[in-house]
């Protein structure tokens, strides 16, 4: 049998992130995409980017100066190599991104929506643009002159700034001219599009820079120039979390000067307009101590180009897409008593196709049943105004006991979840700050009721973060149960949380990072020996990423003995599929579209009795073995076919699937004389097509679709 070296046997996880960001970048040239949502991935694109750098690059930049390896660098490329590799494929994928935003601009003129930059206004608009400067942005501003500074500013990571040049006039004929350099600071307290006035059916925006741009003579006024000039720069620093070894102090103490010193992080990205004339960038880098270890990427006009996330609709509906209101799911209602439908079944909650409410449902009418005597869960990212939160504070005022394990290092939500964590301290609810040396990324919800004597208990294990925000854009499943034995393992969880030397054991759930590679392993073994005994042999995986080569190594062992290999990964995938004599029964593609595909769910063949698992662990190193995740078994097989039927869903996907491949090449799947199959729309249509209705209204707040049923069954009103 033919094996590959290793030299071969893995994709640089780094290169697999730059190919996932690559799709996004698909989904922004996609002409079947509406136009102002391809805007939105362009966004995306850029905030993923500013989140690479600060992260990752920031890593493997600490590896290359430090010297050392480390297990999730490729086996045979150097840490400073790598680098190199990185700034090629990121200059590449920049360039293409503006060249796709000119192409959508394009298209925008021909929908009379028209991006004008400061040189393009007639009489009224700039009359508009001096008016709002003044009213809106004047005050907002922080210009720093340069020159003379012993000290030149820090400045704050991803921020946009303006790079002024100003060439001075001359005292008299002959002598040199002075050159003065400025920066303006990109105010994050006013939105970046500025909306025009409308000329008949044209629309026109403006760039919060161009408004700047215009104004410059009023900025700059007490300085005598001839000429200026104005050009973006950004900068990106290293991320990492340095946590303080002083005793005396609190974690979130730590913590909280850990975040304020990443902004004189190590800058890791100098980003600038192309246009900018030679002594200006001189002068920044030179200033910065910007060398060329750093990466330095020549860019547009216009940074932070995350901001065309929130992008304007002026009101086209025709030009996003269109949003299925979220469904019910069957058997759960919002009136009545959710806890007593739990009770007698389990149910599955799969979001944003079905409505998050039920989740705050759940919280609420625990915090006002007087049974419920205690309600305990896990916290990592929070909304902006947490229902959550509110929740478990009107459960405290209510006598129940409440104790919250919240994840202070939550990357780029630490602040948040501090200021989260000192309003539930100052309500009297009992915080649990972690386990040293492992986050908790765990999501787990347990409530005990107290029920003929006796304590009861019911909760809710999840993929996906408890965020009512994100759960409008990220696919997760939630199961809701009374099950005895799951919910008594979730209690050890917690009791784990407070004693953290004690080893617990479980029947059910799968714990990292104790347990969960080792089960894992076991899983695939069965599988294999079922292979080799000529049963029914598969494996079916969904998740967010596979990085851990063990795990890789094990997939492969496992398809060359024969075992049926599908998987569905969205962003990074190290393995490489398709290989004679080491992948050629696994499969592998990539979801990319409307919503983030965020659930992780395992399918075990068992000789045709499958073991589904959901669970808050993707295969990467850091879940298996760096973390608290929770692994669920599903026991109601209606639940087993609803996640078989979705897997197979997201499995037959034709339009917005990517293959994954060694090249990387993000080729879409086309399957010959196949109809055109949209996953994510037509796991939509399967939840709509369960339910026992015939036509649904939204409610009010658009949070939600109601079931309204009726005798006749021909009508259908949308």
């Amino acid at each position: 049998m033919i094996h590959h070296s290793p030299v071969n046997r893995y994709i640089d996880r780094e290169k697999s992130w730059l190919a996932f960001n690559a799709r996004v970048l698909q989904e922004a040239a996609d002409e079947t995409v509406p136009l102002l949502d391809r805007l939105r991935f362009l966004g995306i694109f850029s905030n993923n980017f500013d989140e690479f750098f600060r992260v990752r690059y920031a890593a493997i930049r600490r590896l290359s100066l430090e010297g050392i390896t480390s297990e999730e660098l490729p086996l045979t490329d150097s840490a400073h190599k790598l680098l190199g590799e990185i700034t090629e494929i990121v200059i590449e994928q920049q360039s293409e991104s503006l060249r796709i935003l000119s192409r959508i601009e394009k298209e925008l003129e021909k929908e009379n929506i028209f991006m004008v930059n400061e040189t393009q206004l007639n009489r009224e608009q700039e009359l508009f643009v001096k008016d709002y400067f003044i009213q809106k942005v004047s005050n907002e501003l922080v210009t720093i002159i340069l020159n003379d500074l012993e000290e030149f500013p820090l400045l704050r990571d991803t921020a946009g700034y303006l790079a002024v040049k100003m060439v001075m006039k001359a005292k008299k004929e002959g002598d040199e001219k002075r050159v003065r350099y400025a920066l303006i600071e990109m105010p994050r307290s006013i939105g970046r599009f500025v909306i025009l006035p409308a000329i008949k059916e044209k629309q026109y925006i403006i760039m919060l820079d161009d408004v700047i741009r215009f104004n410059l003579s009023n900025i700059f006024n007490i300085f005598k120039y001839e000429s200026i000039s104005a050009h973006m720069i950004k900068i990106t620093r290293d991320a990492q979390l340095e946590l303080d070894t002083d005793q005396t102090k609190s974690l979130m103490e730590k913590i909280w000067t850990g975040v304020k010193d990443r902004r004189i992080g190590e800058p890791v990205r100098f980003v600038y307009d192309v246009a900018i004339e030679e002594d200006t960038l001189a002068f920044f880098l030179d200033r910065l101590k910007i060398d060329a270890t750093d990466s330095i990427i020549p860019g547009g006009r216009y940074h932070n180009r995350r901001d065309y996330m929130d992008f304007p609709t002026l009101g086209r509906a025709d030009l996003v897409y269109q949003q299925n209101p979220p469904l019910p799911v069957n058997g759960l209602t919002m009136e009545g008593s959710i806890l007593q439908r739990i009770k007698k079944k389990d149910y599955l909650l799969y979001a944003p196709y079905q409505s998050y409410s039920y989740v705050i449902k759940f919280l609420r009418e625990a915090a006002l049943d007087p049974k419920v005597i205690s309600i305990k869960i896990t916290l990592y990212r929070l909304a902006k105004n947490s229902q959550i939160i509110s929740s478990l504070i009107n459960a405290v005022k209510n006598g129940k006991k409440v104790t919250v394990q919240i994840e202070l290092q939550a990357r780029f939500d630490e602040a948040s979840n501090i200021t989260y964590a000192e309003m539930m301290q100052t309500e009297g609810i009992n915080l649990i700050f972690g386990v040293k040396g492992l986050k908790i990324h765990s999501k787990i919800c347990m409530i005990e009721r107290m029920e003929s004597g006796k304590v009861k208990r019911y909760g809710f294990i999840s993929t996906g973060n408890f965020n009512e925000s994100t759960a409008k854009v990220y696919t997760d499943v939630t199961l809701f149960t009374a099950h005895t034995q799951i919910l008594k393992e979730v209690g050890k969880i917690f009791d784990f949380f407070d004693v953290n030397y004690r080893l617990y054991r479980y029947k059910h759930l799968i714990v990292s990072p104790h347990y969960t590679r080792n089960k894992f392993y076991k899983l695939i073994d069965r599988e294999i020996l079922n292979a080799i005994a000529g049963k029914p042999a598969y494996i079916k995986l969904k998740m967010n990423s596979l990085t851990d080569f063990r795990m890789i190594d094990k997939l492969y062992e496992a398809s060359r003995e024969g075992v049926k290999i599908q998987m569905i990964i969205r962003g990074m995938c190290c393995l490489i599929p398709g290989i004679p004599g080491m992948s050629e029964n696994i499969e592998a593609i990539s979801i990319v579209d409307n919503y983030l595909e965020h659930p992780r769910i395992y399918i075990f063949a068992n000789d045709g009795n499958p073991d589904i698992y959901i669970s808050s662990a993707d295969f990467m190193t850091r879940n298996l073995d760096s973390r608290v995740e929770v692994t669920c078994p599903i026991y109601d097989e209606e639940i087993k076919k609803e996640l078989l039927d979705t897997f197979e869903i997201g499995w037959k996907g034709n339009v917005k699937a990517r293959i994954h491949s060694e090249k990387m090449e993000n080729k879409y799947r086309k399957k010959s004389n196949a109809k055109p199959f949209r996953a994510q729309l037509e796991t939509y249509n399967y939840y709509r097509n369960k339910l026992e209705v015939i036509y649904e209204t939204v409610s009010p707040d658009g949070e939600h679709a109601e079931v309204v049923k009726s005798d006749d069954a021909t009508t259908e009103n949308n």
